[in-house]
């Protein structure tokens, strides 16, 4: 898996998201964590798992520059993909952590959400959903991931502004449940892996689907309508004229840096 590096210590297995300084999600990404995560949900050998990123960024969200390019095939079968996810994710029967290295937007707060705890780094970071700035339709299935741990009001909210949340407000509005620093970051979250997986495992898991039934059923629904109006605003001239912008202002950024 080209986008993902994997090593496994003691049943526990960390998730390292590796794909440039800021860890975009391309198509490649999105296969990649999904086959990884269906792959050790069913590895009886496997006890819990760490998703994590890079110094200064958990993942950026969704690359928009090589999706941007993608033909009308390949952005249906991108969103199809990418829908699928959190799915996977959320559906994973055993502990499932976030040790959340840095910026987190976007698509990258999807993949956190998914998980049973979020630890982040302290610093000048950010965490939310911005798709609707972007251009991007929100599905009713994000919607109910992202108000899963917020009040629904604060999602409803924070969906339709856009809103990114620096790590207080992110701890304040629970959508993270602690900050650390970055050099305890990856302890505390082997750690907190560690002490779910000393529970019992079929009560722990059992319990946990129990849990989450209303949030996975809505991930796992049928969304071809929502999906087919996402691609017609994906097309629109507005959007695109939109992304070509943000796309602009990403290519400065990177040249700057």
């Amino acid at each position: 898996m080209s986008t993902i590096q994997v090593s496994i210590n003691n049943r526990l297995v960390v998730i390292t998201l590796n794909r440039g300084r800021s860890n975009p999600i391309n198509h490649q990404m999105v296969k990649d964590l999904t086959n990884c995560i269906n792959e050790f949900d069913a590895d009886d050998n496997v006890g819990g798992a760490v998703i994590t990123g890079k110094t200064g960024f958990f993942s950026s969200g969704i690359d928009l520059i090589e999706a941007y390019d993608y033909d009308e095939a390949q952005i249906k079968q991108f969103w199809i993909d990418f829908l699928a996810l959190p799915a996977a994710l959320a559906s994973f029967k055993k502990p499932l952590v976030a040790a959340i290295n840095g910026h987190s937007p976007a698509g990258g707060c999807v993949i956190a959400l998914c998980c049973d705890y979020r630890v982040m780094v302290e610093g000048p970071f950010i965490i939310g959903l911005n798709e609707i700035p972007v251009g991007i339709i929100v599905p009713n299935s994000i919607f109910a991931l992202y108000s899963f741990w917020l009040s629904k009001r604060k999602a409803y909210q924070y969906l339709l502004e856009g809103k990114l949340l620096n790590t207080a407000e992110a701890l304040d509005a629970g959508l993270i449940d602690e900050v650390c620093t970055d050099a305890d970051l990856q302890a505390l979250a082997e750690q907190k892996a560690r002490a779910y997986m000393k529970l019992n495992p079929a009560t722990w898991s059992m319990s946990k689907q129990n849990l989450r039934a209303g949030i996975t059923s809505k991930l796992k629904a049928e969304q071809s309508g929502t999906l087919d109006a996402m691609l017609k605003q994906w097309w629109a001239p507005a959007t695109r004229k939109g992304l070509q912008m943000m796309i602009e202002n990403l290519k400065a950024k990177s040249a700057k840096n």
